[in-house]
């Protein structure tokens, strides 16, 4: 009786019993899919049970203790995709994929998909994929990294692991995560696919694939012809992609699993054989609404709901099953109750596991455990050219970025070098020059221009054992692809409790001073997009030989720790040798520079008692040439260089301050959203009772030529910050002595 009160929500036992089967969609025999009876029976019960889990978590939602009600029904037909492909197939999947998750677990004896999905369903911190954390479709040992509620924006890096395969080929990376012949699967649905996201990340596939470049991706676009309450135009996912240059495109109907069988095998030979990109068109239905919240009958007429219920999967898979005399009605009615039971007890006893109580808790999986990753020497190209002169010789910021950069790749063979104009030009500002000459095109290549796609290919690099190190050409284009390092990179450790991370160094060209460029593209003095993104790293260096200790420490923090680091490089210090006219001190030897930046850690500059300036980047350039005239006024400053900008490293700054009184915050960035609003309400947190001045850009995009000026800080109100509070000191100091 619980079973049949449980099945009221899909309507398919009540089909069912009343023997209102469908009839065939598709003319595909059992035999042209490849199943066999005991092939056919295995794949109903997977459907059944990611059906069961649906309803359950339907039941548990309306009872407050359920916490998410995204479910697959509709969409069982991706159990066959699992079915046909490998087990170290890595696949990306969206929110739908309950039964893909439970026939792939069916293949590895020891997993238990509908404990842990019931643990995952109610938020229990024993979910072994999330800890808690959140509801995803994902395992470890699945190949199954987890994906939250997408809007298709993990495409971009499922297209990046499938480029890291055959580059791990040519490469001979014995140490990759995956077999050399490995496919990469992402499924979505119809709606997602008109997402920029994915439309970069298909387009970046079709590209490579018409360049004549192996990519063994298939993307699996389930549809159900509607998103939430926005029908898709019928016909409109076809007309996009089935004549796509460079894309195969296979279509299936994902409603009778013969069908969809027989199309996940044509994916998978020419995604595996041929090493082809293929977008397999899996038609779908989706029952009971979009969630549980969803009233769906507010939306779409009731005939209409009932008519794509009667086109249910499971329904379709009954037919097939009676008609080839593996059960009769009765006995499918007692496997749906049997396996229902078995989901009941199964939710009922996740509800008993413990849930994260302490923040402390929930966010400890945004720092993964340190995990040393092996370093394979790599050997410069036979004519290659060698940079031991450019080593030896003074070098502006730029040139010692570059043979930082070659310094790593020299050291470890995973290190590889990607974005816009990188290649053979050597990047806008020379910041990759002669790597590629070096270290040949595999390892330093040039992209297409699409930052989604450049940080998508970096995460997919990723997950397969590379150390990616994108390059984004300038600060204001990440805005284009903020949410490939927001809500993939940065939150892939938090949503796998540390199973899964992101080692990458994200080289970004920014920040204001360039003179001859203004607007918010070319001339961006904007970091708040960086700085609340939880577990991501900021660094930006004031030097060239800041650039190398730090980059040194960046790399470490990636292959060690594996955080996602974007390191900021100030454009206008790249050719920057003087500080003062002709002494050459920005300028550095790169065999000299041996001192390290550890993370945490600011730099010192001088040891004035006066007043303390706390600043980075261009801050730091301007503050020492604004110190010099400070100190032919009287007043001695100690300038503290912050280094890394997210998270700040708080303690050191207060110990670097020691005694100052005085504290001059020179933010170079706009006064809304800028690191000195956190860096002053530090000090209140921490009950501090400074003397403390800001100065910072105005809120405002930037100018061309010299109304530039105008919005930026600048040396002469550096100066002039200062000695205003060195004057509040003086007369507060009188103030004292007179009482």
């Amino acid at each position: 009786m619980a079973g049949a009160i449980a099945a009221s929500a899909d309507g398919f036992l009540e089909r069912l019993q009343a023997g209102r089967l469908p009839q065939a969609l598709t003319k595909t025999t059992l035999d042209e899919a490849g199943l066999d009876a005991h092939a056919l029976a295995a794949l109903f019960e997977t459907q059944l049970k990611s059906r069961r889990l649906d309803l359950e978590a339907r039941r548990l939602g309306a009872e407050k203790r359920g916490f998410y009600s995204i479910g697959s029904a509709g969409h069982e037909g991706n159990a066959a995709i699992a079915r046909v492909f490998r087990t170290d197939d890595m696949a990306f999947l969206h929110y739908r994929s309950g039964a893909f998750y439970i026939e792939r677990a069916s293949k590895i004896p020891g997993e238990t998909p509908i404990w842990n999905m019931a643990l995952s369903f109610v938020a229990s911190a024993d979910d072994p994929i999330s800890g808690g954390r959140h509801k995803v479709i994902g395992s470890k040992t699945l190949f199954i990294p987890p994906q939250t509620s997408t809007i298709a924006s993990h495409l971009p890096k499922a297209m990046g692991a499938a480029f890291s395969v055959p580059l791990a080929r040519t490469q001979k990376k014995h140490d990759a995560v995956m077999p050399h012949d490995a496919v990469v699967l992402c499924s979505f649905g119809d709606a997602s696919a008109n997402h920029s996201t994915a439309q970069g990340a298909i387009n970046t596939a079709a590209l490579t694939a018409y360049r004549g470049l192996p990519l063994p991706l298939v993307f699996v676009c389930e549809d159900n012809g509607i998103g939430i309450s926005v029908k898709t135009p019928q016909g409109w996912v076809a007309a996009n992609y089935s004549a796509r240059p460079g894309l195969t495109y296979i279509y299936g109907d994902g409603r009778d699993i013969a069908d969809a069988m027989r199309a996940a095998h044509m994916a998978e030979h020419c995604a595996r054989m041929q090493r082809k990109p293929v977008f397999l068109h899996l038609r779908s239905v989706r029952l009971m609404g979009h969630a549980g919240s969803d009233l769906e009958t507010s939306y779409r007429p009731r005939a209409e709901i009932e008519a794509e219920a009667d086109h249910d999967p499971l329904l379709h898979t009954a037919r097939r099953i009676i008609e080839a005399g593996v059960m009769a009605k009765d006995d499918i009615e007692a496997l749906y109750d049997a396996i229902g039971a078995q989901v009941r007890r199964a939710m009922e006893a996740a509800c008993t596991r413990p849930k994260l109580t302490t923040a402390q808790d929930v966010i400890a999986a945004l720092t993964p455990p340190p995990t040393t990753r092996a370093i394979r020497a790599a050997k410069p190209l036979a004519t290659a050219p060698d940079d031991s002169r450019a080593r030896s010789e003074p070098q502006h910021m730029s040139r010692l970025i570059s043979l930082a950069l070659s310094e790593q790749m020299a050291r470890d063979r995973n290190v590889t070098v990607f974005g816009e104009d990188v290649g053979h030009k050597g990047g806008v500002y020379g910041a990759t020059t002669r790597l590629q000459q070096r270290f040949g095109p595999a390892r330093v290549f040039d992209t297409l221009l699409d930052e989604q796609s450049i940080l998508g290919t970096a995460i997919g690099l990723a997950h397969n054992g590379f150390l990616p190190v994108p390059e984004i050409q300038f600060l204001a284009y990440v805005h284009n692809a903020e949410d490939q390092l927001r809500g993939e990179a940065a939150s892939l450790s938090f949503f796998s409790n540390g199973l899964y991370t992101n080692p990458m160094v994200v080289r970004i060209a920014g920040l204001a001073y360039q003179k001859g460029f203004g607007g918010h593209f070319h001339n961006d003095n904007s970091l708040a997009v960086f700085r609340d993104i939880p577990g991501l790293i900021l660094a930006c260096p004031s030097s060239g030989a800041e650039a190398v200790k730090m980059m040194r420490e960046a790399f470490r923090l990636a292959r060690e720790d594996g955080r996602v680091v974007v390191f900021l490089e100030p454009i206008a210090l790249y050719g920057t040798r003087d500080l003062h006219d002709g002494d050459g001190k920005m300028a550095a030897v790169f065999d000299e520079i041996d001192a390290e930046a550890p993370f945490g850690a600011v730099n010192i500059i001088g040891d004035g008692e006066d007043i303390a300036i706390l600043t980075y980047g261009n801050g730091t350039y301007l503050s020492q040439r604004a110190a010099q005239t400070l100190k032919a006024k009287g007043v001695a400053a100690r300038i503290i260089d912050l280094r890394w900008l997210a998270p700040l490293p708080m303690d050191a700054m207060v110990a670097a301050i020691g005694k100052r009184r005085h504290v001059l915050v020179v933010d170079e960035c706009r006064k809304t959203g800028g690191p000195a609003e956190e860096i002053i309400t530090g000090f209140v947190d921490r009950g501090l009772d400074y003397n403390i001045a800001r100065i910072t850009g105005a809120d405002s995009f930037i100018p061309l030529g010299p109304a530039a000026n105008t919005v930026l800080v600048g040396e002469d109100d550096i100066v002039a910050a200062a000695l205003a509070l060195a004057l509040a000191l003086t007369a507060t100091q009188n103030q004292q002595a007179a009482q």
